[in-house]
């Protein structure tokens, strides 16, 4: 079975990153619950290094209950371990790394995704950032050589510790290098831009945070959204969301952003810490989107 294309132009496809317990196939029933029309999840356990395969039948589950609710791999961004580190300067830990992001991308070949969300890689401090860069499109040029037909989509970050794309030119440098870029997009994570130093918070900056991403970046490597809020203040470089409106980024900007043509037609995913609101926040921000 695979997907049909639906998808229509000029939508806002608004969802949250949904749990898939205790397989994939519950992940569209979980999204369709809280009014989502776009999902995240993870394909297997994001704290592990293996997981167990899935099966063709738990994948054809996934499938048919992705066109029972009307969701394409547009509207979908699975999103991958959080131990993998493709710029890892540890010869030992960057193999493992690269096997298990080329095992996430081939379960998204295996559900009929065309998506991969992913975090860029860290330094540690101990190679230099251009190292650790290039590193990190070596390991996506190696997975995507080995598969077929899933985007790696690379979330900027908020810059904690030593981790790396915080900036647009950092993530434009692991862009150049990697060799198809017809397979290569960017996830915006609205915390992480804000924590960053990218002021969101006003619309002259919110306007300017595009532009520069149009300069260095291009618009058209821009494939998904992590909508959240920011606990902490501009350029904290800390990494943690909160609520819609409840944050330092503040209400606004959400009512830009639903407003925003350059945001249609790709996943715009919640992240936001209450689990609970995601359906008042899903309404909330396709009535935001809905206003004259």
């Amino acid at each position: 079975m695979t997907f049909t294309n639906c998808t229509r132009l000029n939508m806002k496809y608004i969802g949250a990153h949904v749990s898939a317990s205790p397989g994939v196939s519950k992940a569209p029933v979980n999204a369709e619950a809280i009014g989502a029309k776009a999902f995240a999840l993870f394909t297997r356990n994001p704290s592990r290094w293996t997981s167990k395969a899935i099966s063709d039948k738990e994948a054809e589950a996934f499938k048919a209950n992705c066109a029972k609710f009307g969701y394409t791999p547009a509207q979908i961004l699975p999103h991958d371990s959080y131990l993998i580190n493709l710029g890892s300067p540890d010869a030992e830990k960057l193999a493992i790394s690269r096997e298990a992001f080329l095992d996430e991308l081939r379960r998204c070949e295996q559900l009929g995704l065309t998506m991969l969300n992913f975090h860029p890689g860290s330094h540690l401090k101990l190679i230099s950032e251009e190292q650790c860069l290039d590193l990190i499109a070596d390991s996506i040029n190696d997975a995507l050589e080995r598969t077929s037909g899933v985007k790696a989509v690379i979330e900027n970050t908020a810059g904690q510790g030593s981790n790396l794309g915080y900036t647009f030119e950092q993530i434009a440098r692991i862009i150049d290098h990697v060799d198809d870029k017809s397979r290569v997009g960017v996830c915006i994570d609205t915390c992480h831009t804000f924590a960053a130093g990218y002021d969101l918070s006003t619309p002259e900056g919110y306007e300017d945070t595009w532009r520069q991403f149009e300069e260095v970046i291009g618009l058209n490597y821009l494939s998904a959204i992590h909508l959240n809020d920011s606990k902490k203040g501009l350029r904290s470089r800390v990494d943690r969301h909160d609520s819609i409106g409840k944050g330092m980024i503040g209400r606004e900007f959400f009512e830009l952003l639903m407003k925003d043509p350059r945001t249609d037609n790709i996943p715009i995913i919640l992240e936001t810490p209450d689990e609970s609101l995601w359906a008042e926040e899903i309404s909330e921000l396709y009535a935001l989107a809905s206003r004259p």
